[in-house]
C-alpha cells in the first residue's frame, strides 16, 4: 500500500471517534506537532488516542472532506474539512474545522504528522 493509500484509508474511515481503529493507524513513536486557533500542542500515541476518546464521547459520526491530497515519497500532504454529528443533534452534520496536515509514514503507519487547523 502506498503512504498516499494508507493516509486515504485513514481519513475515510470513521476512525477518529473509534479508540480500537485508531491504533491500528498510529505508530508507536508517532508524534503530531499540531497548530491550531487555540494555540500549539505537541501530541504523543496516548495523548492522540485520549483525544479520540473524547472525541467518542461529544460526537456520533465523523466525516472527512478532503478537498486536497499530494504524495512524495513517504510524505502525504492532505487539505480537509472535518464534519461532526452530536448526540444531541444526530441529523444535523455540522463543521468542526478546516485542516492541512503533512503525515510522514513509516512501517506503513502514521509516524510524524505536522497539523494545522481553523475553527469554522
Amino acid at each position: 500500500m502506498t503512504a498516499k493509500e494508507i493516509v486515504q484509508n485513514f481519513y475515510k474511515s470513521d476512525v477518529l471517534l473509534d479508540q480500537n481503529a485508531l491504533e491500528a493507524f498510529l505508530h508507536p513513536e508517532v508524534v503530531l506537532d499540531w497548530n491550531s486557533t487555540k494555540g500549539f500542542l505537541q501530541m504523543n500515541r496516548a495523548e492522540i488516542l485520549a483525544l479520540s476518546a473524547e472525541l467518542g464521547i461529544a460526537y456520533v459520526r465523523s466525516k472527512i472532506r478532503i478537498s486536497h491530497i499530494l504524495e512524495e515519497d513517504n510524505q502525504v500532504s492532505v487539505r480537509y474539512s472535518h464534519y461532526v454529528k452530536t448526540f444531541e443533534n444526530p441529523r444535523e452534520e455540522m463543521l468542526l474545522a478546516h485542516f492541512m496536515v503533512i503525515w510522514e509514514i513509516k512501517d506503513d503507519k502514521l509516524f510524524r504528522g505536522f497539523q494545522m487547523s481553523q475553527l469554522s
